[in-house]
């Protein structure tokens, strides 16, 4: 059984756990081989795929729906929302600051339903233009939005996406890798069942310390930190400054620590694919930190 087991993050919907398996796999083996010496074999690496729980039981083909600026709910989307075009108009010229005249919209309170939509236009279109999203369409961001605001506020959504990550934990599992949402997931998984067999957390692209979403977790924070991951030793986590959704990238002011201490933040550069779960797995930093989990266990 895997030694290692990955979790994807959204938009995966259109995916499977081999069709993963193949790409991100090969990604951990080349960087751990690369970063350390050590080979792993294509039975060690195994994803836990959760993507389908976001299809509609009447959709065969998982086809979005034709999601647009009305369909964006107040409360979690929006403020999501709001989080990612702050970050992009930090990171890239060619967004306009969210506060530039008629864009700041009325987030966070109840507002219309017709001023709701007329802000999130906005936002979509400064979006759309950010290095980050392309070649996204606003539809899939609208998606996007949706599937984090689902896993954190639907319980049948929770409940399967960290059922498909305990389907892939085995008594070999010694190094939990969560990208994006899926560290979110992977978190939430370790900290429900103590008595897996995993040591080392990796996340990667992660925003768990994103308020929006940190204040949200379960269990839920206690003082302003976050509780350690279950029965796990070392946590390390890699995030790209230019990745949008890491716009948090020091986890370890926010979560308590663990047994040999706390999360160890590390930075990197992914060049254009800033959050692209490949680069983040080809990366040294993460590839040593997932050698280390292996190498830990085994001596």
């Amino acid at each position: 059984m895997a030694r290692v087991v990955l979790v994807h993050g959204v938009a995966q919907q259109f995916e499977g756990p081999e069709l993963l398996s193949l790409r991100l796999g090969a990604a951990v083996r080349d960087g751990v081989k690369l970063a350390s010496g050590l080979t792993l074999q294509p039975k060690d690496v195994a994803c836990a795929f959760y993507g389908n729980v976001f299809i509609e039981p009447d959709s065969r083909s998982g086809d979005l729906p034709p999601w647009d600026e009305h369909d964006v709910e107040d409360g979690l989307e929006a403020e999501l929302l709001d989080a990612w075009w702050q970050r992009a108009a930090e990171l890239d010229d060619e967004v306009p600051p969210v506060d530039e005249a008629g864009t700041r919209g009325p987030v966070g309170f109840a507002v219309s339903r017709l001023l709701l939509s007329q802000w999130v236009r906005g936002a979509l279109n400064a979006l759309s233009a950010a290095q980050f999203f392309q070649p996204a369409s606003k539809r899939m961001l609208v998606s996007e939005l949706k599937q984090v605001r689902r896993y954190l506020d639907e319980p049948p959504i929770w409940q399967d996406a960290r059922a498909a990550v305990a389907a892939r934990i085995s008594a070999d599992t010694r190094v939990l890798v969560g990208h994006s949402l899926g560290s979110v997931v992977a978190y939430e998984a370790l900290c429900e069942n103590p008595g897996w067999p995993v040591t080392t957390l990796v996340t990667v692209g992660s925003p768990l310390g994103l308020p929006v979403i940190f204040r949200r977790l379960s269990p839920l924070p206690e003082e302003g930190r976050g509780a350690w991951p279950g029965g796990v030793v070392r946590w390390t986590n890699v995030a790209d400054p230019g990745d949008i959704v890491a716009l948090v990238n020091s986890l370890g002011p926010l979560f308590e620590p663990g047994p040999a201490g706390g999360v160890e933040d590390r930075t990197i550069t992914n060049g254009v694919r800033m959050h692209d779960f490949q680069r983040y797995l080809t990366a040294p930093k993460t590839a040593i930190a997932i050698a280390a989990g292996l190498q830990e266990a085994s001596g």
